[in-house]
């Protein structure tokens, strides 16, 4: 859902202020449950947690977008992945 876009005329933002730029907001995001694993760690911090949200995270972008590739042969290298971007063809120079 995210994303800036440039005006391909000017190379200037089209969406660079926060009424322009669509954020997702609570009725966006599924319901998630937190888990909490027992385990000392006297080393990690004060309070004693650590968070492996970012962990789990890192490889979804390149999944999905693995997925799309598989899915319809077109190779999307930007995010978000979005429909136009599936659709979109570029014309070969001769």
């Amino acid at each position: 859902m995210e994303a800036t876009k440039r005006d391909q005329n000017f190379s200037r933002y089209t969406n660079s202020n926060l009424a322009d730029y669509h954020i997702p907001v609570n009725a966006d995001i599924p319901d998630m449950t937190v888990e909490f694993v027992e385990e000392h760690d006297p080393y990690i911090n004060a309070m004693g947690v650590k968070g492996i949200g970012e962990i789990s995270m890192v490889g979804v972008a390149a999944a999905v977008a693995n997925a799309v590739f598989h899915a319809t042969g077109k190779r999307i290298r930007s995010l978000p992945i979005t429909p136009d971007k599936v659709l979109e063809t570029k014309m070969v120079q001769a």
